[in-house]
C-alpha cells in the first residue's frame, strides 16, 4: 500500500522525504509554493540530488505535488488566468526537475459566469500549458461542489480533458471527502461510484486518492475534512476505499486535521485496516 499525508517543503526536500518516512509514510504530497500566495521556494540542487537518493534507498514515492489555491483558471478575470497560466507553467518546469510525476489542480470557480463558461477557460488555459510541458501530469482533483466551484461531477472532469485535445496529458485525484460532498456515495456504494467514474473518464485516469474524512453529510457540497472514522464516511468506508480492488495500486494521500502526529496516527490506522 501507499500510504503518506501532505508534508511541508519548507525545510528542504530531503527533510519532507525523512519526515515522511519517520511517521511511515511511503509517498507524500507537498504544496509547489505558498499554497495563499505565489512565493515559491527557490530549489537547491545538492538537496534534490540528496532527496532522489534517500527516495531511490528507499523505494519511495511517488512525490505527488499541489498547485496553490490562488490559482484560477476558470476565473472572469484575463490577469488572474494569465497568473494562473504562468504559475501552472513555471511549475510543471520545477517538478520536472525535482522528478514530481504529478502535479494535483482544483479545476478552479466560474465565479458566476456559469459550469459550461468555467470548463472552456479551464480547459484553455489547460491546452496552452501542456503544449510543451509534458514531463508532469496534471490530475484535476474532484471538487466537493462548494460555491462556484467547477469539477464536482465526472462529467464536468471529462469535459475539461476532452476539451484540451491532449487528454493523455492529464489525470485525476479522488478526494473521498469531496465525492461525498458533491452527493457521490461512497458510504453505500461505493463500487458504483468507481464504476461511474470508470464509465465517464476510465479509471486508468485516476492517478491519486486524497484519504479525508467528512465532517458534514452526503451532497452538503461543504469542503470539510474530518480525522479519519472521526466524520460521515466512518472507518468502514475508509477501509474499504483503502482494500478496494481497483484502488489498492493508488498513492493515498493524509490531508487530515492535525498535523504530523495526527498524520502518524492515520497512517498506522490505515495500515491496520488493510492487514
Amino acid at each position: 500500500m501507499l500510504i503518506g499525508a501532505h508534508i511541508s517543503i519548507s525545510k528542504g526536500y530531503e527533510h519532507a522525504v525523512n519526515e515522511a518516512i519517520s511517521i511511515g509514510a511511503n509517498t507524500l504530497q507537498f504544496f509547489t509554493r505558498n499554497p495563499r500566495g505565489s512565493a515559491a521556494k527557490a530549489l537547491d540542487p545538492n538537496d534534490i540530488e540528496k532527496m532522489k537518493k534517500r527516495v531511490n534507498e528507499t523505494n519511495f514515492g511517488p512525490l505527488v505535488a499541489h498547485a496553490p489555491y490562488t490559482l484560477n483558471p476558470a476565473s472572469d478575470k484575463e490577469n488572474a488566468r494569465n497568473f494562473t497560466k504562468n504559475i501552472i507553467l513555471d511549475d510543471l518546469d520545477r517538478m520536472a526537475i525535482i522528478g514530481a510525476p504529478y502535479i494535483v489542480l482544483h479545476p478552479g470557480s466560474h465565479l458566476g459566469a456559469g459550469v459550461e463558461v468555467g470548463i472552456r477557460r479551464i480547459a484553455a488555459i489547460l491546452k496552452e500549458v501542456t503544449e510543451s510541458k509534458k514531463d508532469v501530469m496534471i490530475l484535476l482533483e474532484t471538487m466537493s461542489g462548494m460555491g462556484t466551484e467547477v469539477g464536482y461531477r465526472f462529467e464536468q472532469l471529462y469535459d475539461i480533458i476532452n476539451l484540451t485535445e491532449s487528454p493523455e496529458n492529464f489525470g485525476v485525484c479522488f478526494d473521498t471527502c469531496h465525492l461525498f460532498a458533491a452527493g457521490y456515495d461512497i458510504v453505500n456504494d461505493l463500487d458504483g461510484v468507481i464504476s461511474e467514474f470508470d464509465k465517464i473518464l476510465g479509471l486508468s485516469k485516476l492517478k491519486a486518492v486524497h484519504l479525508n474524512d467528512s465532517k458534514f453529510g452526503l451532497g452538503s457540497m461543504k469542503d470539510r475534512h474530518a480525522n479519519l472514522g472521526e466524520g460521515m464516511l466512518g472507518i468502514g468506508t475508509i477501509k474499504a476505499v483503502l482494500t478496494h480492488p481497483r484502488l489498492e495500486d493508488k498513492p493515498f494521500l493524509l490531508e487530515t486535521p492535525g498535523g504530523i502526529e495526527a498524520y502518524k496516527k492515520e497512517i498506522a490506522l490505515a495500515k491496520t485496516l488493510v492487514s
